[in-house]
């Protein structure tokens, strides 16, 4: 990799403050192809090569796409990540961009309202985090995203235990976009929470399985048990996750099903 400049290094160290939160998501990735939406720098994207563990499996190593509007991060990104395709532009014209289907489709994206170009595929509502899944509804089958825990539909990290939780503009989400926002493996993310530089927000991962619709339900009110459980649509079956450990022979490595929300 180049030397990076003192300009290039500074970027490199705001972006940085993503934490250790990409590997942990990377377990949810699966396949060859692999978008990073909103990439900054492509720190998650980086965590989800999975170099060892596919050459031990004989696979090819993976092909990323990282999509950043900030030309500073794009040009660290690209020494960070040079087998990496880089664009350089806004996320809510992915689907125009002619990029082809990918496996998965992972991103840290802004939070909240903020300032953007226009509304992505099916979403009209403020959250910028829900107009970016949405982009990735359209061009990948699967999707692994880190959003604020309030635009998560549950509680999961810093909580004794997982409950359901959906405000009215994640209902909107769901009603629009037909997008199940899932737990995936379940991590904790509060671990994570003093790594954060400047702010220190609530955070989930929340996993997309887009090859099937979802049934809307009705919100869950803060604090609130719902007294039937919603029936969740059936999903087809996750991808097969792999172990390795140092010194593992063939026989010994551990496969099982990443379990679904």
């Amino acid at each position: 990799m180049a030397r990076l400049t003192k300009e290039q290094s500074k970027r490199h160290q705001e972006a940085c403050a993503l934490v250790d939160l990409d590997r942990d998501l990377s377990i949810e990735v699966a396949g060859d192809r692999v978008i990073d939406l909103c990439a900054g720098i492509g720190r998650l994207a980086y965590g989800c090569r999975d170099l060892w563990g596919r050459r031990w499996n004989d696979e090819p190593a993976r092909q990323f796409v990282c999509v950043e509007k900030n030309p500073d991060y794009v040009k660290v990104g690209r020494k960070v990540l040079p087998e990496a395709e880089w664009v350089c532009g806004d996320v809510l014209d992915v689907p125009n961009m002619g990029l082809g289907r990918f496996d998965t489709a992972i991103s840290n994206p802004p939070f909240g309202s903020i300032k953007r170009s226009g509304d992505a595929p099916s979403y009209t509502g403020r959250r910028f985090e829900y107009h970016v899944i949405s982009v990735a509804s359209q061009i990948a089958t699967f999707g692994a995203f880190i959003i604020p825990q309030n635009s998560a539909p549950f509680r999961c990290s810093g909580e004794s235990r997982y409950r359901e939780e959906v405000d009215t503009e994640c209902v909107r989400f769901q009603e629009q976009t037909r997008v199940d926002l899932t737990c995936g493996a379940g991590f904790d993310t509060s671990i994570y929470r003093d790594q954060w530089r400047g702010v220190a927000p609530k955070v989930e991962v929340v996993t997309c399985d887009f090859t099937e619709p979802m049934t809307v339900v009705a919100p869950v009110p803060s604090k609130a048990v719902a007294a039937t459980p919603a029936a969740r649509p059936v999903r087809p079956v996750r991808p097969m996750a792999t172990l390795h450990l140092p010194g593992d022979q063939p026989e010994e490595q551990l496969a099982f099903e990443i379990p679904a929300a």
